[in-house]
């Protein structure tokens, strides 16, 4: 119900994203600003990173706009099919400052303003271009989460503006994180079977350590480093310290139970059933043929996200090595397959516990050991009826 209320609300506050509109006059007036626009977490999944987006406001005329680079159109053709395909187009909105903040104070999430400081020149630049891409024809971008998002295209229109003086490379971060260790910190506590998922289908690429300008692909992350960011001619912040506008009001989310604890518990009672079909003969098919299946079937997924989708972030998944296709060979020949090919899946299993443990070259959950492992006894035990 409130999910619904919240859809009622939005749409009457927010212009359609994709509807063609006058454009601004961008000529503004000497107390004109513009500001960065931080919107905190909300309850749902894709809210969980955050919103940046780029306020233009002039008192002297009653300019007051939001520009937002994170709208997408549902009504589109095959919509759920085009974003698995990662070909899934966002679009520039722009609505109103009044009705921006109503949206975020309906939802609980806090909102923090930074004000930059442009010259008069900069600001008019910044005005024009997101009024050029405001246009039909250019609003349109194919969205990736780590390289073209809402927080990144801020990010260049304000590095974009700037008349002959750059903004510096040298701000304050921890340059050893990776993308992978910025969403953790998203998903701390609270979400952590997503965090599963999401390490899941992430492949190498995700390790990559990051740049202090490819720290800005997170919204909270690119508030912190223009906090500090300089430019080029004086040396000085280009934003003024981050402003709360709105705090949080939404209820926490409930901590989540541990997938590692769980999947630690589960390892146990599969090595106690196996211990039992040893001494006592049990037969035990239908627990290796429903393991087997489930995770033969989520290798496909992983497979078609690394090879038939667009993703950047999906390819190259080292999880393959676990989440193997195999295992639906084995799932229908659990006591009749090629040992060399269930000795190669040990191997494979192994190579993935170790990577667990040293998280190189890829990352992956630490619920991974547990299932590994949990697979590898059942593989060990398929290994005494199996041929060569």
């Amino acid at each position: 119900m409130k999910r619904l209320l919240l859809l009622c609300v939005a749409a009457v506050l927010l212009w359609s994203p994709c509807r063609a509109q006058d454009t601004i006059d961008a000529r503004l007036s000497d107390s004109a600003f513009a500001s960065i626009l931080t919107c905190g977490a909300g309850d749902e999944f894709y809210t969980t990173f955050g919103h940046s987006a780029i306020r233009v406001c002039d008192p002297a005329t009653g300019l007051d706009l939001v520009y937002n680079y994170g709208t997408f159109d549902f009504d589109i053709p095959h919509f759920y099919w085009t974003f698995a395909r990662g070909k899934l187009n966002y679009c520039l909105s722009r609505t109103s400052f009044d009705n921006f903040m109503a949206e975020y104070a309906f939802e609980g999430r806090a909102v923090w303003e930074q004000r930059l400081r442009l010259s008069q020149q900069e600001l008019n630049n910044l005005l024009l271009m997101l009024e050029t891409n405001y246009l039909p024809e250019y609003r349109y971008y194919m969205y990736d989460f780590f390289r073209d998002n809402c927080a990144t295209r801020v990010r260049d229109m304000v590095r974009d503006c700037l008349c002959h003086r750059t903004l510096s490379p040298e701000c304050i971060a921890d340059t050893n994180l990776s993308y992978r260790n910025l969403l953790y910190r998203s998903t701390e506590g609270t979400l952590l079977w997503w965090r599963l998922g999401i390490d899941m289908v992430l492949g190498v690429r995700c390790d990559k350590r990051c740049s202090n300008y490819e720290y800005m692909f997170s919204p909270l992350e690119m508030m912190h480093q223009f906090d500090t960011l300089t430019v080029s001619d004086t040396g000085e912040p280009l934003a003024e310290p981050a402003t709360v506008l709105l705090s949080e009001t939404r209820s926490p989310l409930a901590r989540s139970v541990s997938p590692t604890l769980l999947f630690w518990a589960l390892f146990v009672v599969v090595m106690f059933l196996s211990i039992m079909e040893w001494s006592k003969l049990w037969n035990l098919q239908w627990l290796d043929r429903t393991v087997y299946i489930v995770v033969g079937l989520l290798s496909l997924v992983a497979l078609f996200l690394w090879l038939c989708t667009d993703h950047y972030c999906t390819k190259v998944n080292l999880n393959i090595l676990w989440l193997s296709p195999l295992f639906l060979y084995f799932a229908f020949n659990p006591r009749r397959s090629n040992r060399y090919v269930v000795c190669v899946q040990l191997v494979m299993l192994l190579a993935a516990m170790v990577m667990t443990l040293g998280a190189l070259p890829q990352q992956l959950n630490a619920a991974v050991m547990p299932i590994a492992l949990m697979l590898a006894v059942r593989l060990i035990s398929n290994l005494r009826g199996v041929r060569t």
